[in-house]
């Protein structure tokens, strides 16, 4: 017998347009493509009701907010009070320049810590108990490398050659916490990944 899933939307986060496409920001963008890769619809298409991309997976939609990042609660709020969520109905993908390339944090709630398309999000659905999957891209380095300069920059060589597996990862652990819950999703996941 079937559960109901836990989650009845996921949230990939990243930036609109082809300029932005494959860049570390978007890295919420490329998680929730493949999730969307093992649904039996497979294709985003634009729902200008929320101002999103909208791909269905049973019981729960993914949606990726055509916003700008610092706007993502715009769109995630509005679908929330529409469709009557829960804020531990929605999870979050995104990027964290404080963890190593590939690590993944999964967590129930806490604060945006310093992410803004994070911090939109929890404004407009009025809490911090929003799970959510952190996607480590690895900090800036070097002296004339700024935070929005890397994070809005394309992954390395290296990155790139690992970067569809630490994807596939990503995309394990959202499907392992909707079926599973959360707290065992952490188990299986939050530790450091040999990619």
């Amino acid at each position: 017998m079937e559960h109901a899933p836990i989650f009845r939307l996921i949230v990939g986060l990243g930036n609109p347009g082809r300029q932005y496409a494959g860049t570390r920001h978007n890295v919420g963008f490329l998680v929730l493509d493949e999730l969307a890769q093992r649904a039996p619809r497979k294709a985003f298409h634009f729902e200008s009701k929320w101002n999103a991309e909208i791909a269905q997976n049973g019981e729960c939609f993914l949606m990726k907010p055509q916003t700008f990042m610092n706007r993502s609660g715009e769109s995630v709020g509005h679908y929330a009070r529409y469709h009557r969520l829960e804020p531990t109905e929605v999870l979050v993908v995104l990027d964290d320049v404080a963890l190593p390339f590939g690590d993944l944090r999964l967590r129930k709630s806490g604060s945006a810590g310093g992410h803004n398309g994070l911090a939109s999000i929890l404004t407009h659905l009025d809490s911090e108990t929003v799970p959510r999957l952190r996607f480590g891209v690895g900090e800036a380095n070097g002296a004339q490398t700024t935070l929005t300069s890397h994070v809005l920059g394309r992954f390395s060589p290296s990155e790139s050659e690992t970067l569809p597996s630490a994807i596939d990862r990503a995309a394990d652990a959202v499907t392992r916490a909707g079926s599973h819950g959360v707290d065992d999703a952490m188990n299986l996941y939050n530790q450091k990944t040999t990619l």
